[in-house]
């Protein structure tokens, strides 16, 4: 049945839509209990979710502060046509409005969680010390490689005979990297690819270079490029990530926490001062 709250009647054709929207997500969760606890839930869950965005919305448009124009404008130019969004014919005015009211919302939010303070380092020590499962690290290798593609310039038998000419250099023991920016198509830095995980590169390349141990160089192998000759410089086996390398990802872990409990709070304040009434049709 439609609602009303603080005196803005919301139809039940979007209580109904909401509830469509979260029904699959919900069943999910909830799969294998009754099929009637399940549908009461996305009743209740949809009406409250909607209830809820009727507030937010009444309360970033309470605020006497306006967007300032060219603001809202800035965020229309980026979805127009010509710069590959969508803004159908006649429909700028309400699009417009809609930019406005999310501003709006993130400027409210903005103000809610002003006040958060940063993490102190004991608290992203003790988050890494109770997630540490969260924080593992797959084997990463510090390679490089010579390359020869096989493209629009250069055939299959060209690039062949280049590759081969490449890892003649390394059997007669010349210096890797020197050959690297001798003879690869992708010369400089010694055909240094830095550190990587295993998925970052092609499968073929993958395949080879993460059955190397340090100082290996492989033997001449194909990838959708061309041909390869492959060396890994160092090799990190699968293990924890230190405490360093992602303190910063625990702070951001740790800030959105408190902005969200923040915001929740703020939410449980509008519910509470809130006039919610159902309307009997």
């Amino acid at each position: 049945m439609p609602v009303l709250v603080n005196g803005e009647r919301i139809e039940d054709q979007v209580i109904r839509e909401e509830a469509r929207s979260i029904r699959p997500k919900l069943e999910e969760a909830m799969a294998g209990e009754d099929p009637l606890t399940v549908e009461s839930r996305v009743k209740q869950w949809a009406r409250e979710n909607v209830v809820e965005r009727a507030l937010l919305q009444q309360a970033a448009w309470a605020d006497p502060e306006p967007i300032p124009a060219e603001e809202i404008e800035r965020n229309m130019a980026e979805i127009r046509p010509e710069n590959g969004g969508t803004i159908a014919p006649g429909s700028e005015e309400q699009v417009s409005k809609e930019i406005e009211l999310r501003l709006r919302i993130d400027r409210l939010f903005a103000r809610v969680c002003a006040n958060l303070a940063d993490p102190r380092n004991k608290d992203i020590s003790e988050f890494y010390r109770k997630n540490k499962d969260q924080f593992v690290r797959g084997v990463t290798i510090h390679a490089a490689h010579i390359v020869k593609n096989v493209d629009e310039k250069q055939d299959e038998a060209a690039a062949r005979a280049g590759i081969e000419a490449a890892l003649a250099e390394l059997q007669a023991n010349v210096d890797f990297a020197e050959v690297a920016d001798k003879q690869s198509d992708c010369p400089g830095r010694g055909g240094d690819l830095g550190w990587f995980p295993m998925g970052q590169m092609v499968d073929e390349f993958d395949a080879v270079a993460f059955r190397l141990e340090a100082g290996q160089t492989s033997p001449i192998f194909r990838t959708p490029f061309g041909f390869h000759i492959a060396k890994v410089i160092e090799k990190q086996p699968e293990g924890p990530m230190p405490l360093e390398d992602v303190k910063d990802r625990i702070a951001e872990a740790i800030m959105q926490e408190k902005r969200q409990k923040l915001i929740e709070q703020y939410l449980d304040q509008l519910w509470s001062a809130a006039q919610v009434e159902d309307v009997k049709q």
